[in-house]
C-alpha cells in the first residue's frame, strides 16, 4: 500500500523582531507517493514555511491543523523520528558540517533510517554509481560535507543524499535556485531516477517553471499570502510563466 502525506488546516507562526508573525494561515495538501506536487508563488508567500514545518524547524511554530504521514500525527514526532519516518528535506541553503566527511556522514544517516549498517563493500558500490549518476568527483566522499562546495556541489550533495536514504517523501526547498542550466539537468535526473527507482513522492518548492521542464508536476499550488490560492495541472505553471503571480497578488 502506498504512504500518504496529509496536511490539514496547517497554521504556522514565526518569531521576528517584531513579535510573532503568522505565515500559513490554514493549508490544506494531500500528496500519495508517486506524485510530484509543485509548490509555487511568490517571495514571502510562506513556501519554505511549510518545508521547515514539515522537517521539524524548532523556529517554526505549528499553532494549528495536523500534519499525518499514513495516519500519524509527525507534529508529535522529533527531526530524527521524521527522517526514520520516512521525510526528507533538501535545504534551499545546505548547511556545511566541518569534521565530518561525506562518506560517514551517508552511512551514519543510513544505519538510522535502517535500524542497521549497510554491507560495506555494496555500500560503497552504491555511494560511487550514485556520485557518477550526478556527475560528482569521487573526491567528494571523503570531503567535508558541503565545506567549500560550490552552490551547485551542495544541490548536487542533497540529491545523493535522497537517491541513497530513499525516503518516502521529498520536499525540495528551492532546489533549482542558484543552479546553471547543466547542474539544473543533473540535480532534476536525479530526483527523477528516485522517484522511478522508489516511487517518491515530491514537493517541489519553486519560484519558476525552469525546473518543471525536467520534473513534470502531477499537481501545481500556488501560495499567496499563507494559503493555497489555486490548484491545478501542470498547465497552471505554463499560464504563471506567461502571467506571473499579480493577479494573485491583486486579489489577496
Amino acid at each position: 500500500m502506498s504512504s500518504v502525506l496529509e496536511i490539514k488546516d496547517l497554521h504556522v507562526s514565526v518569531e521576528t523582531e517584531q513579535g510573532e508573525k503568522q505565515i500559513l494561515k490554514g493549508v490544506d495538501l494531500t500528496v500519495k507517493q508517486g506524485e510530484t506536487h509543485a509548490i509555487m508563488g511568490p517571495n514571502g508567500s510562506g513556501k519554505s514555511t511549510l518545508a521547515y514545518a514539515i522537517a521539524g524547524h524548532p523556529r517554526y511554530e505549528v499553532t494549528g491543523g495536523s500534519i499525518l504521514l499514513d495516519g500519524e500525527e509527525v507534529l508529535d514526532m522529533g527531526v530524527d523520528e521524521r527522517a526514520q519516518a520516512g521525510l526528507f528535506l533538501a535545504m534551499q541553503y545546505p548547511v556545511e558540517i566541518p569534521g565530518v566527511t561525506n562518506a560517514n556522514f551517508l552511512r551514519t544517516a543510513k544505519t538510522a533510517i535502517d535500524g542497521e549498517a549497510p554491507a560495506i563493500r555494496s555500500w560503497m558500490k552504491d555511494v560511487k554509481e550514485a556520485m557518477q549518476n550526478l556527475r560528482m568527483d569521487e573526491s567528494f566522499a571523503s570531503r567535508n560535507v558541503n565545506e567549500g562546495f560550490s552552490g551547485g556541489e551542495k544541490k548536487r550533495n542533497e540529491i545523493l543524499q535522497l537517491e541513497l536514504l530513499k525516503p518516502k517523501f521529498a520536499v525540495l526547498d528551492e532546489t533549482d535556485s542558484g543552479l546553471d542550466v547543466d547542474a539544473l539537468k543533473v540535480v532534476s535526473e536525479g530526483v527523477n531516477r528516485a522517484k522511478a527507482n522508489t516511487g517518491l513522492g515530491v514537493l517541489l518548492i519553486t519560484h519558476y517553471t525552469r525546473i518543471l521542464r525536467y520534473i513534470r508536476p502531477d499537481f501545481v499550488h500556488v501560495f499567496v499570502n499563507g494559503r493555497v490560492a489555486e490548484e491545478g495541472g501542470p498547465e497552471l505553471a505554463e499560464r504563471l510563466e506567461e502571467e506571473g503571480y499579480d493577479r494573485f497578488l491583486q486579489s489577496a
